[in-house]
């Protein structure tokens, strides 16, 4: 794992096309702005957890259409 530290306003690029910005840091909470593709899923984990959960019980489209 690559760790970096990063300021307000600072960035992180990943493969010329997503790029990761530090909006805000307010105690121990970091807001971080995602700019990629529209073809390439963002989520945050635990997001990303249910859906994997969901396509391994065949539910993913229900979880979808919940939103």
């Amino acid at each position: 794992m690559l760790v970096l530290s990063r300021k307000k306003n600072e960035s992180v690029v990943i493969n010329d096309n997503i790029t990761i910005v530090v909006v805000e840091i307010r105690g121990d909470k970091v807001r971080l702005g995602v700019e990629a593709p529209k073809n390439v899923p963002v989520h945050r984990k635990e997001i990303y957890d249910a859906i994997q959960a969901a396509n391994q019980d065949g539910h993913y489209e229900e979880l979808a259409l919940s939103r």
